[in-house]
């Protein structure tokens, strides 16, 4: 689910089948009732997929959380990605599953891409990094992977709506800086 029309619709549905939402956010559902029949299932995804929704069982909830966890661990937790990581191998390599299906999976799920949300941890780590003013922007850019201090400003810039110069002027912390958990 990636709006707000998409959790009303998903909450009637699931009203409309009998069923008594608790909690309806993007991407999680919970239910009043602790287990659902086989036909309550079957009929719950069916209309879930009628919609253009996808039913997750945990498995793939869990596949999600490991790569998330896997692009922060590398971004935020690493000493440097100097050297240019091959996302999709990396991936590959630690779920055990092809990268498209991952890259699917993910982007249905998240309502962003895989690379999208990759780039978007990138900027957050800029982020902290220009906050501390301990690095130049070429070294940032060559700690975090990046081609060229322009890829990164440019990357930077699309995304945040400042130059990384405007953001270290402003030092605006509050104001621009998220959760990990919130990218």
């Amino acid at each position: 689910m990636v709006c707000g029309r998409c959790i009303m619709v998903v909450r009637n549905e699931l009203t409309n089948l009998g069923l008594h939402p608790v909690l309806v956010e993007m991407g999680i559902v919970q239910l009043e009732e602790i287990s659902l029949t086989e036909d309550q299932r079957y009929n719950l995804e069916k209309k879930l997929n009628e919609l253009g929704f996808e039913l997750l069982d945990d498995y793939k909830a869990k596949l999600i959380e490991q790569i998330k966890s896997l692009v922060i661990e590398k971004i935020h937790h690493s000493n440097s990605l100097d050297e240019k990581i091959n996302w999709s191998k990396l991936i590959s390599d630690q779920v055990f599953h092809e990268y498209n299906y991952m890259s699917g999976l993910f982007s249905a799920v998240e309502g962003i891409t895989l690379e999208q949300y990759i780039i978007r941890q990138k900027i957050e780590k800029v982020k902290e990094l220009l906050f501390y003013n301990e690095l130049t922007l070429n070294e940032i850019a060559n700690k975090l992977g990046y081609s060229s201090n322009a890829h990164l400003s440019s990357q930077f810039k699309k995304n945040t709506g400042q130059t990384p110069s405007q953001f270290k002027k402003t030092r605006a912390i509050d104001k621009n800086r998220k959760a990990l958990d919130e990218i």
